[in-house]
């Protein structure tokens, strides 16, 4: 669906940016892909692999509108990716998250509608559900604007859709990475906040692939949740450490025992398809009627049970320590 379009990736030199360039580059045919981001030399080192004539770089922060709306023109498809996403940091300090998170969120929608972008995907997390730190809260209020924007947007404007999922393996700035480092400094007892800890897993290449493919299946207000199994804690030490022993460091600032991407106060909005589930729209669009439970591929999705909840500590799959070991190779 991008062969002669122009995307552009807000925060693109990041984890989730490299390797969705990586895959357009090599199953499709862009006109034109533009990284967004503000850091002049992670935008030097991208280009150092990500050169193809199509490839093209610009300095500017989510939190600049002008620049955004330069950057936005003649665009077709946006993947909204730039975030602060550390809890900690955002907890000390939340004005610099809101800037980014929600001001940045309401810049893109702007430039969006104001340069006819076709469609646009920002991306959340499972921290943005029944949120207890600061990041989830900025990140919900993101999503909410974005599921907002199809109504701001009328008939013809751009449409706005969300995905959420879970921790990236091996992204930057997550446990894995964190963990391997520590054993590579020879450290045999990795930190852990809390033994009972569960969180969503699921790896870059299936986050990109679900992107690409909500593309194709978005209407427009959809929040769009992939089926990924569970991992415990304990259980990823164990994988990457060969041993249960552990440290316990006590919960940071802003930390769940559990994560949900589904929360049950959402259940009568939320609809089950075979390999995904969508939040549907709380609000009425002016507009127009969607018919949320058929989606542009044709997939048909069923209303969830009364008080369901997609909860990292209740999923049904949950990933052995062999098979985190097997991923863990395979995302080395």
């Amino acid at each position: 669906m991008f062969k002669d379009k122009t995307v552009l990736i807000t925060g693109g030199t990041g984890s989730f940016g490299k390797r969705f360039v990586s895959h357009l580059l090599q199953n499709d045919t862009p006109r034109r892909i533009i990284i967004y981001s503000r850091d002049e030399l992670k935008q030097f080192e991208m280009q150092q692999t990500y050169d193809a004539p199509c490839m093209r770089y610009f300095i500017g922060d989510v939190r600049d509108k002008h620049r955004l709306k330069s950057a936005m023109k003649d665009v077709d498809f946006v993947v909204h990716a730039a975030a602060l996403k550390q809890v900690p940091a955002a907890e000390y300090n939340p004005n610099e998250c809101i800037k980014t998170n929600i001001n940045g969120a309401q810049n893109v929608i702007d430039a969006a509608i104001e340069t006819d972008v076709r469609r646009v995907i920002a991306l959340s997390t499972d921290k943005a559900a029944n949120p207890v730190n600061l990041y989830g809260a900025t990140k919900l209020a993101s999503d909410k604007l974005f599921v907002a924007a199809n109504n701001i947007s009328g008939a013809t404007g751009p449409r706005f859709a969300v995905v959420r999922y879970g921790n990236v393996v091996g992204s930057r700035g997550s446990v894995v990475p964190f963990y391997r480092n520590l054993l590579n400094e020879g450290k045999d007892i990795l930190p852990v906040t809390h033994a009972e800890m569960t969180r969503f897993w699921i790896t870059l290449d299936e986050g990109v692939q679900f992107v690409i493919t909500n593309f194709q299946r978005m209407q427009g207000g959809e929040i769009f949740v992939p089926k990924i199994p569970s991992i415990r804690i304990l259980d990823l030490v164990e994988s990457m450490s060969g041993k249960k022993d552990h440290e316990i460091i006590g919960i940071r600032p802003g930390e769940k025992l559990h994560e949900v991407m589904v929360p049950e106060e959402m259940a009568h909005h939320s609809l089950e398809f075979d390999d995904h589930y969508v939040i549907t729209p709380a609000i009425k669009f002016f507009d127009k009627t969607v018919d949320y439970k058929i989606n542009k591929l044709g997939e048909r999705g069923v209303q969830v049970a009364d008080k369901f909840e997609y909860h990292s500590g209740t999923n049904p799959h949950f990933l052995t320590v062999e098979e985190l070991v097997k991923l863990d190779k395979e995302t080395l």
